[in-house]
């Protein structure tokens, strides 16, 4: 079974590849330029990367759309998470940016909680009335300083208390079980081989 995933980003498509069983999905990446993200949730970006991704394709299509959330920033960096620092953005220039944030606000690290969120949608087609959406979140703090030099992202700036290290300092296979997308992720897998491997 092929799947287009609605994105270009090469650490989500090694995260999703990695977490879906391989003999029977097959993960493709899109090779067309994004749809613009308007919309002002997470769940309403996920549905407009899938439908314009089904449109292009005849393929049914997996979207995601996820983002940090950072408590003392009221819920910033959030859906614009991939372009915080403006339109020449890029992680690092995001990392540096939230980092300055919390530091002009004199957050201490008790004050510090954030969370990774995501949100799967997954279309059969473009016009499917009955799209397959899963959520994950994955709780943890902001650090004060970059660690770790896996995955992407905000990961090296994200503690997971329960393994007293940075997102960045996971190998692959455990940060699918943990992560927002690997929650996501598995909870897809359920529906679809409920629905499709009967």
């Amino acid at each position: 079974m092929k799947i287009l995933f609605a994105t270009s980003n090469a650490g989500k498509v090694n995260e999703i590849k990695n977490a879906v069983d391989s003999s029977r999905i097959e993960i493709i990446p899109q090779d067309f330029s994004p749809v613009e993200e308007t919309a002002t949730t997470f769940v309403e970006n996920a549905l407009l990367k899938a439908r314009h991704a089904a449109e292009k394709s005849v393929l049914p299509v997996l979207a995601d759309d996820s983002g940090l959330v950072v408590d003392a920033l009221h819920g910033q960096p959030g859906i614009f998470s991939s372009r915080y620092a403006g339109d020449e953005c890029n992680p690092k220039k995001n990392i540096e940016k939230l980092l300055r944030e919390l530091e002009l606000k004199k957050v201490p690290d008790e004050k510090r909680n954030a969370y990774f969120y995501c949100v799967l949608v997954y279309l059969k087609y473009a016009d499917d009335p009955t799209p397959i959406i899963c959520e994950g979140i994955w709780h943890g703090k902001i650090l004060f300083a970059p660690q770790g030099e896996e995955s992407f992202g905000y990961d090296p700036i994200f503690y997971v208390p329960e393994k007293n290290c940075s997102a960045a300092e996971l190998p692959l296979t455990i940060k699918n079980q943990l992560s927002h997308r690997g929650q996501a992720i598995q909870q897809w897998m359920k529906k679809i081989n409920e629905s499709t491997f009967r």
